[in-house]
């Protein structure tokens, strides 16, 4: 397997976010709840149809899942980095569709914004853990493969010799 230690700091440093965060979720009021869902509802209408005080368990249980995937060492990089670039883009999303969260550019953030604007960190730890395919096993084991056959090729043309 290839384990690098870049990809372990940034598991455990966006893991640990993830899962403070949905821990502290898991608290909230109706009336929190129901802020987040307006939020969100900016970027995903159909968040609307769902209870405020179950979008906010929903939530909540979402952030803990994928910061426990960051965090397990077991849990493949590429799989924890695509459920963080996911959640991480819906983030932006919200970001970028909730109003007086931008400037008039529709990318800098406004004062309001800026809390949410430092979720495109996340994005980008996401997708450099995704792009970064340098110790990646399934790479390795064909990497293996061919050397192999390259090297039962030349017995073979040896023997035929």
């Amino acid at each position: 397997m290839g384990f690098k230690p870049s990809h372990a700091v940034l598991r455990l440093v966006t893991g640990a976010f993830f899962l403070n965060s949905g821990v502290s979720k898991f608290s909230l009021d109706a009336e929190g709840a129901g802020r987040l869902q307006d939020m969100t509802a900016n970027a995903i209408p159909q968040a609307k149809q769902v209870a405020p005080t179950t979008f906010g368990k929903l939530v909540a249980g979402a952030e803990v899942a994928l910061g426990a995937a960051l965090l397990a060492p077991f849990v493949p990089t590429r799989l924890a980095a695509l459920g963080l670039t996911a959640f991480s883009g819906g983030l932006l999303a919200v970001y970028a569709k909730t109003p007086g969260l931008t400037q008039s550019d529709g990318i800098r953030p406004t004062p309001a914004g800026v809390p949410m604007a430092k979720d495109v960190w996340l994005a980008g730890i996401g997708v450099a853990l995704l792009l970064d395919r340098k110790h990646h096993p399934v790479k390795a084991r064909r990497k293996v493969a061919r050397a192999r056959a390259a090297q039962a090729k030349t017995a073979v043309k040896a023997a035929v010799k």
